[in-house]
């Protein structure tokens, strides 16, 4: 009997133990990794990505240095596309978003927001979903010190307070949470929410969500045009776009694909506005078409859409990012 196959696996289990074992569990965001996280597969990819972190960190200080602030140009946007360092990640989201430009119009008026007349259903609202958001972040937990809870809190108390056609809307909870873990400030957190909602995404989180049910449509035709077959086998199953890609709209990918990839999504999303949330779909459904059409059923449809979000390829967020270059 071949014992080959069974050495290998030993080899490949205690290969994956001490990827275990180097790989913390907690990711830098706070986040706890899954129970069935691939940490070899990881560990390999990152040990990569570093080198180009380390790369693109010093392209980056060079660029920004004796800058107060970062305007929109064709280099900026080159630099972006290729990814933005952390340390340099919500310097560059508050300039070429606006969301700088608007907090230095309006000093001091996040914190007045704050000291508004209360509004109990607002409060209510907000309060309700504290709770939901992030149960898997240890920065979200009551027990952290400080905890980011009463941060989430106050960018979204005065977010509602600001835009009151929009007031607060489920998902925006997980949007701003992303945004403190990265700003790790609370009025940066408002502003670049300010952008998202008021301005990039505009309509996505109003009541009726008409910019949202807008881009919906319009991916629907994008994917007749560029990838037929699989808008055959929607339509034949009688499957609606916003039955499969609407939570990855609102939530802008947090929960659907991996932290740092959705990060990278969103380094384009500030700069170039929301084509990007289109060109990541097509990326997905057109790397993923033929396992889709193995589909059979709406069922079946619905499932394979939630597989194309896991595994290396959205992992390696490097290499997706080069992959959307082929949606201009």
């Amino acid at each position: 009997m071949d014992s080959a196959p069974a050495e290998q696996g030993r080899r490949e289990d205690a290969a994956s133990q001490a990827a275990r074992e180097r790989v913390p569990r907690v990711d830098p965001y706070g986040f706890e990794r899954p129970e069935d996280f691939d940490y070899a597969s990881y560990e390999e990819f990152f040990s990569s990505y570093l080198v180009i972190l380390t790369r693109r960190a010093i392209k980056w200080s060079k660029l920004l240095k004796g800058s107060n602030s970062v305007q929109k140009s064709m280099k900026v946007k080159r630099y972006i596309r290729k990814g933005v360092p952390l340390e340099h990640r919500a310097r560059v989201w508050m300039g070429v978003s606006g969301a700088q430009a608007q907090m230095e119009q309006n000093p001091g008026y996040y914190h007045r927001l704050l000291k508004e007349e209360r509004n109990d259903s607002l409060e209510e609202a907000i309060r309700t979903d504290m709770n939901r958001t992030f149960p898997e972040n240890v920065k979200f937990r009551k027990t952290a010190d400080p905890c980011l809870q009463k941060t989430l809190h106050n960018v979204l108390l005065a977010y509602g307070r600001h835009n009151q056609g929009v007031g607060y809307c489920q998902g925006m909870n997980f949007i701003a949470g992303y945004l403190i873990l990265i700003t790790k400030n609370e009025e940066e957190s408002f502003w670049l929410l300010d952008a998202l909602v008021g301005r990039i995404l505009p309509d996505y989180y109003s009541p009726a969500m008409l910019g949202l049910k807008t881009d919906q449509e319009v991916l629907g035709e994008l994917v007749r045009m560029k990838i037929p077959a699989v808008a055959e086998l929607m339509e034949g199953h009688g499957v609606l776009w916003t039955l499969v890609v609407s939570r990855w709209f609102i939530c802008l990918f947090i929960d659907i694909l991996p932290v740092e990839t959705v990060l990278r999504i969103w380094d384009c999303l500030f700069n170039e506005g929301s084509k990007i949330i289109f060109r990541v779909v097509l990326t997905l459904i057109k790397q993923h078409q033929a396992f889709i059409l193995e589909a059979t059923s709406f069922a079946d449809i619905c499932d394979k859409f939630k597989q194309i979000t896991k595994g290396n390829f959205v992992t390696e967020c490097h290499t997706f990012m080069q992959n959307l270059e082929a949606y201009p």
